[in-house]
């Protein structure tokens, strides 16, 4: 839970670096909350109004997230735009975000495990 806060409270932080840990902490808990508000909108016989919303509200937090993600393995974040590519592009994207962290320090920043 912890890493999912630090994303929200971050969520204009577009420089930097994120680790592995925190970018899928932040990826698992959104899944859960989302499965969460479609659970109770099918009770309550609503139109996806509740995930509408929760979407918005943490899509600058998932794009900050993404980029120093992409930033920690020593890639662009214009690398963001490869998902645009049907099917390929997502694939690429995920094979990225898998990637270990890059060693040291890189044009973006410090290593953040080297932090914690």
């Amino acid at each position: 839970m912890d890493w999912y806060l630090k994303v929200l409270k971050d969520y204009v932080g577009f420089s930097g670096r994120a680790r592995r840990k925190e970018y899928w902490m932040f990826v698992l808990f959104n899944a859960i909350v989302a499965i969460i508000l479609a659970i109770l909108e099918y009770m309550l016989g609503l139109k996806s109004v509740l995930t509408g919303i929760y979407s918005l509200a943490v899509l600058l937090p998932s794009l900050a997230v993404s980029f120093r993600r992409l930033h920690d393995t020593g890639r662009s974040a214009w690398w963001i735009l490869i998902g645009l590519i049907p099917v390929v592009g997502s694939i690429v994207l995920l094979v990225f975000d898998c990637l270990d962290s890059e060693p040291g320090d890189n044009q973006y920043g410090p290593n953040p495990k080297q932090f914690t």
